[in-house]
């Protein structure tokens, strides 16, 4: 059904707007087709794959094993699909994605190209009008917000930027085609996560790498390599299974190699740092489960943060180097990183370190970068400076809801939000792995699939039971958003300032997002619904 608007274009009526083709939209436009409503998915993009279709910079690849990371809705894709690696790479992981959009007929309700600008309710009638880049204006019941809580590329602003010569990438937006650094003086700015990955790559082929540092970050190694097919076919064998004992561990992932449940201050130092010694062996982030209170008690902690420091002392030859990346923080308190060959990097005669803590970066020039105390000629920057985690995206859109209130508005203090589902004085309007959920601290796909179903049959019920609308309230939201930080303060993962609080973006207010806890959330989002969708308003 459609109608013209007061512009002349048309207006089209549907049930279910979903902003964002990446895994979350992509399943969410899946489950929208099974309860039988006209969806329309926008998609920045000319292809589904989200985080993936994005993030294509040099190394970029999953730090969740390749088994686990992946969808369990359909299962027979899940018998058929061979990965090749232990942890799968961006290409192979944006090959899947696109694979499932083709197995399920996905496109042809996506219009690719197409930024969403703007999403206001109209009390009147409880619709949404959806506005895009393009001209589109559609009104539908419901929105879904897929798009993602590292979507959104943080540039930090440097003066002189525009001025540079050479040309600048940012991790989060690489080109399609690829980058040659052969020959070139290159700078990156960043050693997060993706500056830990594509770090050694460029530095095999750049003249000069000169990585600009402001804060180290711990990385453990991935011993990424061919997965082997007696584990591919152990797995299948019990999928079901193994999605089941996830389901009951913090992370929603690593259910198979559980670590141990006593505490690391029990062991004496040679058992421990033996024990370390075979975590770290096996590779990649289940060395934060390696014992059970690595994450809770700060002298717990401090034994694995020291056998990781040693690690980084051992790998570099340089000590004025080694020592300026060894962080000083808690491990784990910022998103642990895995790496192939990170450390190993700055062995290299054409790779230096400079640590912008010191001297901070002054100005981007035409010919490169001035810090305080020194000026470095480059062809090309690197921006690894990561995202606005978990809101960004949301905030980019002018979304207004009850009384034409904006979510800038009722987010101005940072987000709030029931379940990570809905914010109160939004109606019909769902976020898919929001703040206040696992998230970014979980399995992400499983979190995802969990908030899609959710979703799915909130709307099947209102439909069932003649109702329209459905909404956070006031109190629910606050008690949720009290409890999230009560969850958090147990921990130690507000000993340092990472994005899980916005630190890295200036002038972002600083709130603890993701919720610490599979399987608590899962019981909570389950009694939630048994309880006749408590803590939500519905009419």
């Amino acid at each position: 059904m459609s109608e013209a608007n007061p512009n002349g274009c048309e207006v089209r009526e549907l049930d279910i707007v979903i902003v964002g083709a990446g895994i979350a939209g992509c399943y969410m436009l899946y489950k929208s087709r099974e309860l039988r409503l006209e969806a329309q998915v926008f998609e920045a993009g000319d292809g589904v794959g989200g985080t993936w279709y994005w993030n294509r910079y040099p190394g970029a690849r999953c730090d969740i094993e390749s088994m686990e990371y992946s969808y369990q809705f359909d299962k027979e894709l899940q018998q058929e699909w061979e990965w090749t690696e232990r942890y799968a790479s961006q290409p192979e992981i944006l090959a899947y994605i696109n694979h499932v959009a083709d197995r399920h007929d996905l496109r042809k309700d996506i219009q690719f190209e197409t930024r969403v600008t703007s999403a206001h309710f109209d009390e009147g009638d409880a619709r949404w009008t959806v506005e895009t880049d393009r001209g589109d204006r559609v009104r539908a019941c419901f929105v879904v917000m897929a798009t993602g809580c590292l979507s959104s590329a943080n540039t930090p602003d440097f003066p002189g930027l525009h001025d540079f010569a050479g040309e600048t990438y940012h991790t989060g937006r690489w080109p399609h085609e690829g980058v040659d650094f052969t020959g070139k003086r290159v700078g990156v700015i960043g050693t997060g996560s993706s500056g830990i990955q594509s770090i050694p790559i460029i530095a095999k082929q750049a003249e000069h790498l000169t990585v600009f540092q402001r804060t180290p970050n711990y990385s453990v190694p991935a011993h990424n390599g061919p997965l082997d097919p007696e584990v591919q076919k152990r797995v299948k064998a019990d999928y079901d299974g193994l999605r089941d004992r996830n389901r009951e561990v913090p992370f929603g992932a690593f259910a198979d190699v559980e670590g141990a449940e006593e505490s690391a201050l029990e062991a004496s130092p040679e058992e421990r740092d033996g024990h370390y010694e075979r975590w770290w062996e096996n590779g990649g982030l289940t060395f934060l489960v390696s014992y059970g209170d690595l994450m809770f008690d700060p002298a717990a902690n401090i034994t694995a943060a020291e056998f990781a420091q040693r690690k980084i002392r051992e790998v570099v030859k340089d000590p004025a180097v080694a020592e300026l990346l060894v962080p000083d923080q808690t491990i784990g308190c910022k998103r642990l990183c895995a790496d192939t060959g990170y450390f190993e990097a700055y062995n290299r005669p054409n790779v230096s370190l400079v640590d912008v803590r010191k001297a901070p970066i002054q100005e981007i020039t035409p010919e490169g970068l001035l810090t305080s105390d020194a000026e470095f000629e480059l062809d090309a920057i690197v921006f690894a400076t990561g995202f606005d985690a978990m809101t960004g995206a949301l905030l980019s859109i002018d979304i207004r809801g009850r009384d034409g209130v904006s979510l800038a508005e009722a987010w101005s203090e940072g987000p709030r939000c029931y379940l990570g589902l809905q914010s109160a004085g939004f109606p019909n309007l769902f976020t898919i792995t929001g703040p206040g959920s696992p998230s970014v601290l979980s399995n992400m796909i499983p979190s995802i699939e969990q908030h899609v179903e959710w979703i799915a049959d909130c709307i099947a019920y209102l439909r069932a039971n003649g109702k329209s609308q459905i909404e956070a309230t006031v109190e629910a939201q606050n008690d949720w958003i009290d409890h999230v930080n009560e969850v958090a303060d147990m921990t130690l993962y507000r000993g340092c300032n990472s994005w899980y609080l916005g630190a890295n973006v200036p002038g972002k207010p600083q709130v603890f997002m993701p919720y610490i806890g599979v399987p608590a959330y899962l019981a909570k989002c389950n009694e939630v619904v048994a309880n006749g969708y408590e803590g939500f308003a519905t009419r």
